[in-house]
């Protein structure tokens, strides 16, 4: 009971600061998620680190996620416009050259996981900027994904306990059942069905199609962190949240579920895809 009061508590807390720092303003939510990727990277070349022949700098890896993190804030709410992406290359260019005068044993590994960290942490969390002004500043919409992930998750878990037979991945994560994926997708659409309700401006079929991205891509988010975690041989990325684990563990399924839902929207919104690649030094 004690247990399930603490995982209780500190998930309340969590998602009130989730969703509180999205709401509040555009600041608060740069702050607090700029934070949280760089304890997400941190978390990340903890667990690769464990494996032989790795050895990332972590604070490089939490330096160069914030700073991504911050300059694609800035840019997706208009403060900013290029040179900003050209900083960012830079410090990968600084990084990578760093390793020339480490003299590890496996620089190869370390620039690979290195790039590997910015990729699959710090660039999904980076969309979220783009997600938020994906049409001016609409934090509804960035909580609907968050929403979507969390009712995903609860549909999952509820059905899965109580008539979970078919494993739906289990050399990888043992638990999850293909009743309990189905279970979480329908789940998905009746947020889907609510969140139409507030904004119109996505029309319900377009919603329900948002919602079982989700449910795909954050599926497979949370499989990839699971395969992460048995190749290292651990059971949470940290213990940072209690009773739930890593902030890696709480953010699996955002990772694949955020650049699915970016593109999905931007196509929505017409140029918003187009806008996104002017960032590039062309």
């Amino acid at each position: 009971m004690s247990n399930f009061l603490q995982r209780t508590l500190s998930g309340f807390f969590f998602v009130l600061i989730i969703i509180g720092s999205i709401i509040w303003n555009q600041f608060s939510f740069a702050g607090v998620f700029a934070l949280i990727t760089g304890w997400t990277v941190y978390e990340f070349h903890k667990l690769t680190n464990q494996h032989h022949q790795i050895d990332v700098l972590p604070l490089a890896g939490i330096v160069g996620a914030v700073l991504l993190f911050t300059i694609s804030f800035f840019y997706a709410s208009g403060i900013i416009i290029y040179p900003g992406f050209s900083v960012y290359g830079l410090y990968v260019v600084a990084v990578l050259v760093i390793e020339l005068y480490r003299r590890k044993e496996n620089p190869v590994n370390n620039w690979a996981y290195f790039l590997l960290g910015q990729v699959v942490i710090a660039l999904p969390f980076s969309l979220l900027s783009f997600i938020l002004f994906i049409e001016s500043y609409n934090p509804l919409i960035l909580i609907a994904v968050f929403a979507t992930i969390w009712v995903n998750d609860t549909g999952a878990y509820l059905v899965g306990m109580t008539f979970g037979k078919h494993r739906l991945f289990e050399r990888v994560s043992p638990k999850k059942s293909w009743e309990g994926f189905i279970g979480g997708a329908v789940a998905a659409l009746a947020s889907g069905y609510v969140f139409s309700l507030f904004i119109p401006e996505i029309n319900l079929i377009q919603w329900l199609i948002f919602s079982e991205i989700v449910v795909v891509f954050g599926t497979f988010g949370d499989l990839l962190e699971s395969l992460l975690k048995r190749t290292v041989n651990v059971k949470d990325s940290g213990d940072v949240i209690p009773g739930h684990g890593g902030l890696l563990d709480r953010f699996d399924s955002m990772l694949l579920a955020a650049p699915a839902v970016f593109i999905y929207l931007s196509f929505i919104f017409n140029d918003a895809l187009l806008n996104f690649f002017k960032i590039l030094p062309l």
